[in-house]
């Protein structure tokens, strides 16, 4: 297998996705890409926030077929790009692929003090952290049964990437110093 200038990054929402990718993008001056960003644009066409989005993806798979079609398109005209997106590991099986790890927890923590922060902007903020971690916990449960349903794969299967980071144990430059040198690796 020919293997890409390409780095996925999957994980629980709260993992550092996001901020990982853009920083890995920016020092690798690769293209970045977030089928996370392009889901929500989906549910705010639709009206809609991420949580409803997955519950109306679960019976509607013209959103996952969307999203997935996107990310194949990227994969094969594209080359240096970190992707941020729980299945392109599937889609690209050419790319390095990463997975953030985080406790339910952790996760709830970090994105309830964010969603706190932007209070007005916020479509749903939930009452405490114990309440996100049970709605973020039936959002992970709504995807996993839709990409098994869908695919027959697990997006929270460690075994499915090449590197595994715990983020809870890392800051973020250390899990992107670690990507980096894994990568580099990887790719000799």
């Amino acid at each position: 297998m020919n293997k890409k200038h390409i780095i996925t990054l999957a994980g629980k929402p709260g993992s550092g996705k996001s901020t990982t990718a853009k920083g890995l993008a920016e020092k690798l001056q690769y293209q970045r890409f977030s089928s996370g960003d392009f889901f929500r644009a989906i549910g705010k066409e639709r009206g809609i926030d991420v949580f409803a989005a997955n519950l109306a993806a679960e019976s509607e798979a013209n959103i996952d077929e969307m999203v997935d079609q996107k990310l194949r398109d990227v994969g094969e005209a594209d080359d240096r790009m970190v992707i941020d997106s729980r299945m392109a590991w599937h889609w690209m099986p050419y790319s390095f692929r990463v997975y953030l790890d985080l406790d339910i927890t952790t996760a709830a923590q970090r994105i309830f003090a964010a969603l706190e922060a932007e209070r007005m902007e916020a479509e749903h903020i939930p009452d405490s952290v114990e309440e996100y971690a049970i709605e973020l916990q039936q959002r992970l449960d709504s995807e996993a049964k839709r990409y098994k349903h869908l695919y027959n794969v697990n997006p929270y299967h460690t075994a499915n990437y090449d590197l595994v980071v715990n983020t809870a144990e890392h800051d973020t430059q250390e899990v992107q110093r670690m990507i980096m040198e894994a990568y580099n690796n990887w790719l000799q």
